[in-house]
C-alpha cells in the first residue's frame, strides 16, 4: 500500500489558485466576450449608483455612451424586459414604458440591502452581458466571470 501525502493549503492560497485559474480562462476569451462583461459590470454599477433625475433618460443615463451602437441598442431594448422577468415588485407589473420599467425597477434595486442586492445585481450583470455578447456568454461562465472580473478588474482599478 502507498502512503498518501497529506497536502496542506490554507484556504487563502486555494482560492488564490482559483482566482489565477479564472483570470487565464478570461485572458482566453475573445474580446467581444470581455468587453461584454466590462458593459455587464458597468450597467450594473451604473444602476447601483442611479440618481433620479427629471431631465435624464434613464436608460441613457445607466447605458455607457462609448460602446457600440448595435449592443448600445440591443440593450435598451432587452434591458427592461430582464427587469420585468426578474418580477423585482408587484408595484413595477402593470407598467409596460421601457423608461418608466428601468425607472421603477432601478428604485426597487436600491431599495434592497445587503445580500439580495448584491445576488440580485450579480445576476443581473450576467443576464446584461449576456445580451452585450449576443448571447455568447453561457449563464455558467458568466457567474464565475462576472465576480472574478469585478472583484479583480473593476474593483482593482476604482
Amino acid at each position: 500500500m502507498q502512503s498518501k501525502k497529506k497536502i496542506n493549503m490554507s484556504l487563502k492560497t486555494f482560492l488564490t489558485n482559483i482566482w489565477a485559474g479564472i483570470e487565464s480562462l478570461f485572458d482566453g476569451f475573445p474580446a467581444e466576450l470581455k468587453a461584454a462583461i466590462h458593459i455587464g459590470v458597468i450597467v450594473t454599477e451604473n444602476i447601483k449608483n442611479f440618481v433620479d433625475s427629471p431631465a435624464a433618460d434613464i436608460l441613457t443615463a445607466i447605458i455607457p455612451g462609448d460602446i457600440d451602437n448595435e449592443i448600445k441598442n440591443s440593450l435598451r431594448a432587452k434591458l427592461p424586459e430582464i427587469l420585468t422577468e426578474l418580477k423585482l415588485a408587484d408595484s413595477c407589473s402593470s407598467i409596460t414604458a421601457p423608461q418608466q420599467i428601468t425607472e421603477c425597477a432601478v428604485k426597487v434595486v436600491q431599495g434592497l440591502a445587503g445580500d439580495v442586492k448584491s445576488a440580485f445585481l450579480h445576476n443581473l450583470s450576467i443576464f446584461i452581458a449576456q445580451t452585450a455578447s449576443n448571447g455568447k456568454l453561457t449563464w455558467a461562465d458568466g457567474v464565475t466571470i462576472m465576480e472574478w472580473y469585478y472583484q479583480n478588474v473593476y474593483k482593482a482599478a476604482a
